[in-house]
């Protein structure tokens, strides 16, 4: 029989500020696609505090958002769905 596994305890305490950094190719489109997935998770994001800052080459755009996190399901969900859209190179 395999052993059972408890979950690893959070080391964040909820509800708190969380900032997510996304980075992206620079493209129409990538901050807004951005913000609509950030909002389906957390409601209560204000999308006129996104921080964006292009790269020296200008071929990646990050996206910075910070958000009121409840849970680390919260927090899982949203990094899931900004890692599957096409546009996201990577979440930090």
């Amino acid at each position: 029989m395999p052993a059972v596994t408890e979950p690893t305890p959070s080391l964040i305490e909820y509800p708190c500020d969380f900032p997510i950094k996304v980075m992206g190719r620079q493209s129409p489109g990538l901050a807004q696609s951005v913000v609509e997935i950030v909002v389906r998770h957390a409601p209560d994001f204000d999308p006129a505090k996104v921080e964006m800052r292009a790269s020296k080459q200008k071929n990646y755009l990050s996206v910075t958002c910070v958000i009121r996190a409840t849970s680390r399901e919260q927090l899982d969900a949203l990094y899931r769905d900004l890692c599957d859209h096409p546009q996201v190179v990577m979440v930090l």
